[in-house]
Parts: structure tokens; C-alpha cells; sequence
């Protein structure tokens, strides 16, 4: 059963452990964002390793190719799941952030799966044209970051479910869309501008999603991933 990814955007790792108690053994796939691992550091994702969860670190690097490759080697060794970077950061700096965490890899362990940004789901097509100074429509942006990233030898991106259909027009069948900006039927939508259901990304064909707040503040957290896990996974 494919399992949605459970943004943990705590502050610190106790709210994390408050927030895991409502799950009993039950492991799960979860999201270590910047405001999480900033505050604890590599500690945070060794623990939750230790836990049994799969972990998709999203830092997002967007530096000159040489220091994403280095940082790219340190985040290999902590055997996250997955992890990313921005696709605006260019072919260049992908291929280095792909080298780095082969490197880093230890010999008989599997690889971190590496994506891209294309275009934030809180952006929408003007904001973007505005401040990216970019002239073509959102659609065309992703697409081409897609290509690009998937042309830099990487495994997928971070899209909007809205844009899925397109780039799997344009890039090959193994090529993973992940998915955030999920919102159940009549949740809010919060600052995500390009949002779906977890039913509509699973017929879009979405290879991952990410939820976050309508799980982590449900008052019934682990009702509300059992929820979403249904829908994700088409039994609805």
C-alpha cells in the first residue's frame, strides 16, 4: 500500500514525539523539512531512522554545483529515503548533487532517491511571472524544469498534482512526480495556491504525496492519516 508523506513542520523534536504517540508502531513515511532539521540537526533524522520511519529530507539545496555535491555527500550518509533540490539551480548543480550522493552511499546500500523543485505550490502563475521574471505560463516553467532535471540524470520532481499529466507526457515512465499541497475534501487550504485531494492526485497519477496539516493538526491525528490513506490509495 503506498503511503502518503506526513510533513512533520514541528519546531522542535519533542513536538514530533507528542505527534508520533497518536501512531503507536506503526511506521510511517515522513517529511524532515528546513524549520525541523535546522533546529536539530542530523540528530533529528537518526532518530527517526531508529524509529522504523522512511524519511524524505527536504532541504531544497540551491548553491554552486561544487558545494551542493559536498553537501550531498553528508546528507547520503544519514540513509534518508529521499531527499531534494531546485530545479533553478540548473544542470550543472543537479549533476553534481546526483554525484555527490552516489559518493556518499555506502557500498550495498540503496541510494536516496533525488528531486526537484519546479515551481513552489504556493506560486501561482503571477507571482511567478512577476518575481522570477519568467514570461512563459506555470505549465511550460514545470515541464521544462522537468526535462531538465530529468535530462540531469535525477529521479523525479516536486510538482503540483495539476501538472502531473503534463510532464508525464514529456519524461519517461520511471520518472516520479511527488506531489504536496493534498487537502481532503473541505480542509483549508492554508498559503498553497495549486491544491487536490488525495482521491484526484491518486487519478492523476501522482507517484507521491505530501500532507501535512490537515494530519499533524487533526485532533485525531492517526484518523486522519488512515483517511487520506484510503483515498491515496484509490478505496474510496
Amino acid at each position: 500500500m503506498n503511503r502518503p508523506i506526513i510533513a512533520l513542520d514541528f519546531p522542535d523534536r519533542q513536538g514530533v514525539a507528542d505527534f508520533l504517540n497518536h501512531f503507536s508502531d506503526e511506521k510511517l513515511y515522513v517529511k524532515v523539512g528546513m524549520e525541523l532539521f535546522y533546529q536539530e540537526g542530523p540528530e533529528i533524522v537518526t532518530w527517526l531512522k531508529a524509529l522504523g520511519h522512511d524519511i524524505f529530507l527536504d532541504l531544497k539545496l540551491h548553491d554552486i554545483p561544487n558545494t551542493v555535491e559536498s553537501a550531498m555527500r553528508g546528507i547520503a550518509k544519514l540513509g534518508v529515503a529521499m531527499t531534494n533540490v531546485h530545479a533553478a539551480g540548473g544542470q550543472l548543480m543537479m549533476e553534481g548533487a546526483m554525484r555527490g550522493l552516489v559518493a556518499g552511499t555506502a557500498e550495498g546500500q540503496r541510494r536516496p532517491q533525488l528531486i526537484a523543485v519546479t515551481q513552489l505550490t504556493s506560486t501561482s502563475e503571477a507571482a511567478m511571472q512577476h518575481d522570477q521574471l519568467i514570461a512563459v505560463g506555470l505549465a511550460e516553467s514545470v515541464s521544462h524544469y522537468a526535462q531538465l532535471t530529468q535530462a540531469s540524470g535525477l529521479d523525479g520532481v516536486v510538482c503540483s498534482a495539476l501538472e502531473v499529466s503534463d510532464i508525464k507526457k514529456v519524461t519517461a515512465n520511471a520518472f516520479v512526480c511527488l506531489t504536496p499541497g493534498i487537502r481532503p475534501s473541505g480542509s483549508q487550504v492554508g498559503d498553497q495556491k495549486r491544491v487536490v485531494t488525495p482521491a484526484d492526485a491518486y487519478q492523476i497519477g501522482s507517484d507521491y504525496i505530501v500532507v501535512g496539516r490537515p494530519i499533524t493538526q487533526s485532533e485525531t491525528p492517526a484518523t486522519a492519516y488512515k483517511k487520506i490513506l484510503t483515498e491515496w490509495n484509490g478505496d474510496y
